[in-house]
């Protein structure tokens, strides 16, 4: 296994000081360009130099992609200083999942090598009039002699002018359905302007720098080559691809929010006002311990997502929902939070030490409806809530004690996985969702490790233990109004407001699972003071008070302790994370 601790610290150290501003890659340079719209190719290729895009490209074809954690992690690091910078190298690895999946030897070579040579891919899925609907796409491929000709166009598309190949999702079919669609890798070096032409890059809000344009096809002929996988396996594949999407873009959202606390704490910290710094106001204390909690909620869940990817891919259809629905919300609450604490500077793009805070607050967005919206992520928890709610509440002990030995392995990441194989993700998971079903016995076994306990750890274990047990309880809860609103509305139930608000609710109990599984089968790789008691019963307090607003389980002490972590870790550079990542700031 990589040793991903050291990996990180050698990139870390390579970028170095963020605030130099003539480091390769400093803050002062990453808001002038933000500034100015610029797409950030001195910083892609600041990063292709150290060798970022070989954790993209799998080591069979001469990268070193064999765990999907090891890249997840190097781009939280890319994107603390830049989310623009990131999400475009995240855009060419995203966009080479359909060859990685369904692509013939040759071309997973011929790609591989392009990606490591500098070459940019897009993926062109969506359009214009259709949004997610993409069995409601337009743009069409019919055979020819040698080929295909494509028409239709491609809009917003991260990556689509800068790109030499656009990996393009297409009608093959009149009847269109399911089975209906393909995808061609189209290369552009040689392709007549008349058949291909691009888009306007489009303003953006966010990641003003990034390059979201488009295509526009006019029986723009490729050959039988550019065919990836089989026809008709369209639909498929982008499915498939489209769960590690989903959650890499996590980490995007993770990474402004990392910067974000960082930046409220060098405030809060030198900050006087009525007699004392910020941080040492009671409320404003608890406002950044909440928010360092959820941070670690987070990681928790995505920690469990993207080893499942390799460890439970047959789940990999619920993990990157709940993860792409739940993070993001979650985090988004997080940054709000962070602007009170803040105050006015928040709202200062040009200050030297703020204006890192204004640019992720406005970059953060894309994390909510880039490769999948809120809708389409509820939509596809709620379409398999029945199964989900019935395994969890039945408990059969061969399942449960299945799911014990899965989560095992998932939340301990020293636990050896195979090298990833997106092919063998499913799309509907139809073995449940182990981290939820093995939450019973993870709280019982809480119970056990606080009654164990020695000294004053055992008060708060046994409050984790409690708190756990409260939102495991929920599950109950889910699975009646499930049963009843079906029973009340039969298959319109299939629609409602109310079932997205139950799926909302089950991404709530899967993220404390998380955290406490991680806890138990994890905390040995936990950085220092991550394994208190306290720290876990502020996370799972933030998820209770999700189902009971008013209710708290944790008092000033839990909270000076949580806030003595955070201000540790961010005074002796890690990354605000479980695991002990060193940062430069």
């Amino acid at each position: 296994m990589t040793d991903l601790t050291a990996l990180m610290a050698d990139l870390e150290r390579y970028l170095g000081d963020p605030w130099d501003a003539g480091g390769p890659m400093p803050y002062p340079r990453i808001l002038d360009l933000d500034e100015r719209q610029e797409y950030p190719h001195e910083f892609v290729d600041t990063l292709a130099d150290w060798g970022l895009y070989d954790w993209i490209v799998p080591a069979a074809n001469g990268g070193r992609a064999v765990h999907v954690e090891d890249g997840f992690n190097l781009y939280r690091l890319v994107g603390r200083r830049d989310p623009t910078s990131a999400t475009a190298m995240v855009l060419t690895s995203l966009s080479y999942m359909p060859v990685w999946i369904a692509g013939s030897p040759a071309q997973r070579q011929h790609f591989a090598d392009a990606i490591r040579g500098g070459q940019k891919l897009a993926w062109g899925l969506s359009e214009r009039r259709h949004g997610s609907d993409v069995l409601a796409n337009e743009t069409t491929a019919r055979r020819t002699d040698g080929g295909w000709l494509l028409s239709g166009e491609k809009w917003t598309i991260g990556n689509a002018t800068v790109a030499a190949t656009v990996m393009v999702f297409a009608r093959t079919s009149d009847k269109g359905g399911p089975g209906g669609y393909s995808i061609f890798a189209v290369e552009k070096a040689g392709i007549p302007a008349e058949q291909l032409a691009h888009l306007r890059d489009e303003p953006l809000h966010g990641l003003r720098g990034l390059d979201m344009s488009g295509v526009r096809l006019t029986d723009c002929l490729v050959p039988d080559s550019a065919l990836v996988g089989r026809v008709g396996q369209g639909l498929e594949v982008a499915l498939k691809s489209s769960q590690l999407a989903r959650i890499a873009i996590s980490s995007i959202a993770m990474s402004c929010v990392d910067t974000a606390l960082r930046t409220t704490l060098d405030f809060a910290s030198g900050r006087v006002i009525f007699g004392q710094t910020v941080l040492e106001v009671p409320y404003s204390k608890r406002q950044l311990a909440e928010s360092f909690a959820e941070l670690l909620i987070a990681d928790a869940l995505t920690t469990g997502a993207v080893r499942s990817l390799q460890l439970a891919p047959a789940q990999a259809s619920i993990w990157s929902s709940v993860v792409k629905y739940f993070v993001p919300t979650l985090l988004e609450e997080t940054l709000s939070r962070l602007t009170t604490v803040l105050g006015a500077r928040y709202y200062l793009r040009a200050h030297p030490r703020h204006g890192i805070f204004q640019k992720v607050l406005r970059d953060f967005a894309i994390s909510n409806f880039a490769d999948g919206n809120t809708v389409v992520n509820l939509k596809n928890i709620a379409l398999q809530l029945h199964n989900l709610l019935a395994n969890a509440v039945g408990q059969e002990q061969g399942a449960v004690n299945e799911a014990v030995t899965t989560t095992a392995r998932l939340f301990d990441p020293a636990h050896p996985m195979e090298p990833y194989e997106p092919a063998a993700q499913q799309l509907f998971s139809r073995a449940g969702d182990d981290s939820v079903l093995a939450l019973r016995s993870a709280v019982a076994e809480l119970r056990r490790t606080a009654a164990e306990a020695e000294g004053r750890a055992a008060g708060p274990l046994a409050g984790c233990a409690d708190t756990a047990e409260l939102i495991a309880d929920e599950v109950h809860r889910l699975a009646d109004e499930h049963a009843k609103l079906f029973a009340e509305q039969g298959r319109q139930a299939g629609q409602s407001a109310e079932l997205y608000d139950l799926a909302k609710q089950y991404a709530t109990v899967s993220a404390a699972a998380a955290c406490v599984h991680l806890y138990l089968r994890g905390r040995d790789s936990f950085g220092p003071g991550l394994s208190s008691p306290a720290v876990l019963l502020l996370c799972l307090e933030r998820l209770l008070r999700r189902f009971h607003p008013t209710r708290r389980v944790t008092g000033p002490d839990d909270v000076d302790a949580v806030a003595e972590v955070m201000a540790a870790a961010h005074r002796e550079g890690r990354l605000f994370s479980l695991r002990p990542f060193q940062v430069s700031w």
